[in-house]
């Protein structure tokens, strides 16, 4: 694989950038990584590991001299990164990100960055329950989609190159505009994140059901609702109050649809709850068929497989 980048800087060092390393090691794409963490505990396991060939003490170290900066942190922090590694950005240079909504990055970022830097946000739609610098695997990004969000930039060789990195790293890559990618996100992500954090909570307040009987008895999609609700409480934070319209958008027809439901479970209404749900059916089969999971439970996973 032909070196995309000479030099990366990934600031932030959970999941996602540190199986960026390993993705860009392995495939040859950049050379040379380097990566900050706020926390000195996570830069101290990030030398660890060696997924870096660098660890700096400042992001602003990070930043300097690199050919793409990617913001690896919680939404509600890339403003303030932003503003802390914009002095010494160089000319030429690419900022990207991979947050879960894009317009707030965008309204948060771009105003800081100086003229000559290109700032293309991506998201890429991959991840697991795990968080932190050791959680990263170089197969995160295989198969899974990268959305692209070039709103601000208007060189499609930059736009490019990025892409290329990404596919590089064993994504599918798509493009979207902000406003649309939040929506959809919040359809297929967000949403469903809330209500897994919400099914969690009432068996939790459920005084009736113990924990114990809650944890031996928990069939599949209770299991996999807490699978959802146990991803990080930070970045699920910053992502709701920073897709706000969406994500309450969706909620109101959710609750719409729950209402119609809850009908046709009262009125004993079978063949409405029966249609519906074949309906909904087709959807689990359409995502095995464009290859985003398998048949097989537990979210295709198997015991050989990373988590």
């Amino acid at each position: 694989m032909t070196q995309i980048y000479d030099r990366v800087a990934l600031i932030g060092l959970g999941l996602i950038a540190s199986s960026m390393a390993h993705a860009m090691k392995r495939a040859g794409l950049a050379g040379e990584i380097v990566g900050y963490a706020r926390s000195a505990e996570t830069r101290d396991i990030a030398r660890e590991i060696g997924f870096c060939d660098q660890i700096c003490d400042s992001a602003t170290e990070a930043a300097q001299g690199a050919d793409l900066i990617v913001l690896c942190v919680p939404v509600g922090a890339m403003e303030s990164v932003a503003v802390e590694i914009a002095p010494v950005l160089k000319a030429g240079a690419t900022v990207s990100d991979v947050g879960s909504v894009k317009r707030a990055v965008i309204d948060a970022v771009a105003k800081h960055l100086p003229e000559g830097v290109h700032f293309v946000p991506a998201h890429p739609l991959a991840g697991t329950e795990h968080s932190g610098p050791r959680s990263g695997f170089a197969e995160l990004f295989d198969n899974r989609w990268c959305i692209i969000v070039p709103d601000l930039c208007e060189d499609e060789t930059v736009i490019a190159r990025l892409e290329n990195l990404w596919r590089a790293m064993g994504s599918n890559v798509d493009r979207m505009d902000a406003d649309h990618h939040d929506l959809v996100l919040a359809v297929t992500s967000h949403t469903p994140h809330l209500i897994a954090y919400t099914m969690v909570g009432v068996a939790d307040d459920l005084s009736r059901v113990t924990d114990s009987e809650v944890i031996k008895y928990s069939a599949a999609g209770f299991r996999d609702f807490t699978r959802i609700a146990a991803s990080d409480p930070t970045m699920w934070r910053d992502v709701f109050l920073n897709n706000k319209e969406a994500t309450l958008e969706i909620l109101g027809r959710f609750t719409e649809e729950l209402f119609v439901l809850q009908r046709a479970i009262r009125e004993g209404n079978g063949e409405h709850l029966h249609d519906y749900f074949t309906r909904t059916r087709s959807i689990r089969r359409s995502i095995i068929e464009a290859g985003q999971d398998t048949a097989a439970p537990n979210f295709g996973r198997t015991s050989s497989t990373k988590p």
